[in-house]
């Protein structure tokens, strides 16, 4: 069916979607982004009416499109048209947002960072919705989608909410840097690990602390590190302790 789709013209494709049973629409929606043609994308863009649909079939298209193994820029383009500018349900802004952050991580996984147009825009909407997020989250869905991205020019912008923010941004900031390999694992970023696992400013929850001990410990770490890790344990709860002991003794074996 995708590889119809693949040839079909502009037309077919809408004709399709719109005279298809509702209880069909989320398949046909979610074989028309699997297709990625031109076609079936400009029949996506007129058929999807963000202020109008029902909010699953519109969540049915986000997570489509978030979980597309090999996306285009044009359905990025799509995602950020559909996005953009429009007074959309806090759940569809949420998905889309995401959605926005794994589209643009996996373009630069396939070397298409280069689409500099698309890529720009869907990082200056994640980073835009950040900066205007008033409630937490709001926020928090923002540090998700911009660690999706994986760019390391995000970085900066994760380690101010993973040291600065509350329990929740903390904990979504540093789950996201855990995610950059080891080349952006810089002295700066263990700087601030040591930081919040020490707890040198203030009290980190202990998933926080655990993330930070975690990035220590996968990204070369220095024999100090590891010394003050396992000092450390000799006062946290007994199961967070073995944790990071048994991590400890993974990385000697």
């Amino acid at each position: 069916f995708i590889q119809m789709l693949r040839t079909a013209k502009k037309r077919d494709v809408l004709q399709l979607l719109r005279r298809a049973p509702e209880g069909t629409r989320p398949f046909l929606v979610e074989a028309a982004v699997a297709a990625q043609s031109v076609a079936s994308s400009a029949a996506l863009s007129d058929f999807l009416d963000f202020s109008k649909e029902p909010k699953p079939l519109l969540e049915k298209f986000l997570y489509t499109a978030a979980f597309s193994p090999r996306p285009s820029g044009e359905l990025l383009h799509l995602v950020l048209d559909k996005l953009d500018g429009k007074e959309l349900a806090p759940e569809i802004w949420e998905t889309g947002i995401v959605a926005v952050g794994s589209l643009v991580g996996k373009l630069c996984q396939q070397k298409l960072c280069g689409l500099q147009q698309v890529v720009e825009r869907g990082v200056e909407t994640i980073l835009r919705g950040l900066r205007g997020a008033k409630e937490e989250p709001k926020v928090v869905v923002s540090l998700l989608a911009l660690g999706n991205t994986m760019l390391p020019e995000t970085i900066p912008t994760l380690l101010e909410h993973a040291e600065d923010g509350p329990t929740a941004v903390t904990t979504a900031a540093t789950s996201a840097l855990q995610r950059f390999p080891a080349p952006h694992i810089s002295s700066k970023v263990k700087q601030v690990m040591r930081r919040i696992f020490h707890q040198k400013r203030k009290s980190y929850d202990k998933t926080c602390r655990l993330a930070a001990a975690e990035i220590l410990l996968d990204n070369h770490p220095l024999p100090m590190d590891v010394i003050n890790i396992l000092l450390a344990t000799s006062e946290m709860e007994t199961e967070v302790a073995t944790f990071l002991l048994l991590k400890v003794q993974n990385s000697l074996r």
